[in-house]
């Protein structure tokens, strides 16, 4: 399993996730703020 840093545009809080985590994310928006996240914002920190 992947796994993801994901940085807030918004509240610039980085969070490390995993596969399952990152498409919550893209379909709720960031678990911080709220403000809507894409997948740009996700950079692959390492593979499993």
């Amino acid at each position: 399993m992947s796994t993801h840093l994901f940085v807030c545009p918004e509240c610039t809080q980085e969070i490390e996730v995993n596969d399952p985590m990152r498409e919550a994310i893209l379909s709720g928006g960031c678990p911080v703020c709220a403000a809507s996240a894409e997948a740009a914002y996700f950079e692959a920190v390492s593979e499993h």
